[in-house]
C-alpha cells in the first residue's frame, strides 16, 4: 500500500544526468501504482511533453509528496516555493555535496519504493525570512531555507554595518559582510565562513561574520526566536547586496534598515529510514570513520 500516492517531480537544470535520473524515477513511481505530475516550469525547462503540468499554486495542491531531482540548489528552490502549502520533499541528489538530498540515482529503486511504502524519517526544518526598509517604506522582502547574505557586491570592499538582536545593541563592523543562517545552512556558505555545524532541528540562528577588520569578532548562536536587526551605515560608498540562498538578490542602500527573522511556514524533509546527519557529514566532509578494533 502506498503512503504517497500523487508524486510532483520537480527539477530546474536540463542536463542528460537529470532527464536519466527522472525516467528512472518515473518508471518505479508507475511500477507503484503512482500518480506522476511536473510542476510546469520544471516540465518546460526539462523539455518533457506531458499533460500533467501544473502551475506551482495547482501542483502543490494535487500532490501528496514532492520530489527534487537535482543538487542543494534544486532543493532550495523547491523548498521556498512550496513551502506555504506543507507538502513533504525528497530529494534525488546529482549535485556534489547533497546534504539535503539523500538518495543517489543508482539507489531509486532501492530507497524509493521503501519511502513510498511509509518506511522513511522526516525532519521538519524552518525558513528565513529577510525585509529591507528605506525611509521606513518596505522596499523588498524574500524566503531562504540555508542563508541570508549580506555583500558588497561586485566591488571588492569592505563594508560597515550595525547588528542588533531583539532590540539590544551588539556591535558595528568592518567587515565582508554577514551570514545569518537556519541549522540548515550551517552546512553551506556559513561553514566556509567558519561556522559551527548545528544540528538540523535545532531552534537556533548563526551568525558569522565574513573577513571582520577584528580577530575578535566570531560566529554567535541565537534562539531562532530572536529578530535581527542590520543597519547598512551611511559611511558606505557602495551599495550591499542581500542574497538568499545563493539564488536571489535585493539592492540594499546606505541607512537601509534590514531585518531578519525566523519565516512563519516549515518545511518537512523526508529521507531513507537509514540515514542521518552524522553519516552525511562523514559522507560529505571528509570525517574519519569509526576506529577498528
Amino acid at each position: 500500500m502506498s503512503h504517497f500516492k500523487k508524486i510532483g517531480i520537480y527539477a530546474k537544470n536540463r542536463t542528460s544526468s537529470v532527464i536519466s535520473a527522472i525516467k528512472k524515477l518515473e518508471k518505479s513511481l508507475e511500477s507503484f501504482g503512482c500518480n506522476i505530475f511536473f510542476e510546469k516550469t520544471s516540465g518546460l525547462q526539462l523539455g518533457i511533453k506531458r499533460d500533467t503540468f501544473l502551475e506551482i499554486d495547482s501542483f502543490c495542491d494535487e500532490i501528496d509528496l514532492c520530489i527534487v531531482v537535482g543538487g542543494d540548489g534544486s532543493m532550495l528552490s523547491a523548498c521556498r516555493r512550496i513551502a506555504h502549502a506543507n507538502v513533504p520533499l525528497l530529494g534525488v541528489n546529482l549535485g556534489r555535496l547533497g546534504f539535503l538530498t539523500d538518495i543517489s540515482p543508482s539507489e531509486i529503486d532501492n530507497l524509493i519504493l521503501p519511502v513510498l511504502s511509509g518506511n522513511y524519517k522526516s525532519t521538519t526544518r524552518f525558513l528565513l525570512e529577510v525585509s529591507v526598509q528605506r525611509q521606513s517604506i518596505q522596499i523588498g522582502n524574500e524566503i531562504a531555507v540555508n542563508d541570508i547574505a549580506l555583500h558588497p557586491g561586485m566591488a571588492v570592499k569592505m563594508m560597515s554595518f550595525e547588528l542588533n538582536v531583539d532590540g539590544e545593541f551588539v556591535y558595528s563592523q568592518s567587515s565582508d559582510g554577514l551570514i545569518v543562517a537556519s541549522p540548515t545552512g550551517s552546512t553551506a556558505y556559513a561553514l566556509s565562513a567558519g561556522g559551527p555545524l548545528v544540528y538540523p532541528t535545532l531552534n537556533a540562528i548563526v551568525v558569522v561574520p565574513m573577513n571582520p577588520h577584528t580577530l575578535s569578532s566570531r560566529p554567535i548562536v541565537l534562539e531562532s526566536s530572536s529578530v535581527l536587526q542590520i543597519i547598512v551605515s551611511d559611511v558606505n560608498k557602495l551599495n550591499p547586496v542581500i542574497t538568499c540562498d545563493g539564488q536571489t538578490d535585493l539592492s540594499t542602500h546606505p541607512g537601509d534598515l534590514i531585518t531578519i527573522s525566523r519565516h512563519k511556514n516549515e518545511v518537512t524533509l523526508i529521507h531513507p529510514k537509514d540515514s542521518n546527519f552524522y553519516d552525511a557529514c562523514r559522507s560529505k566532509l571528509g570525517w574519519g570513520n569509526k576506529l577498528s578494533t
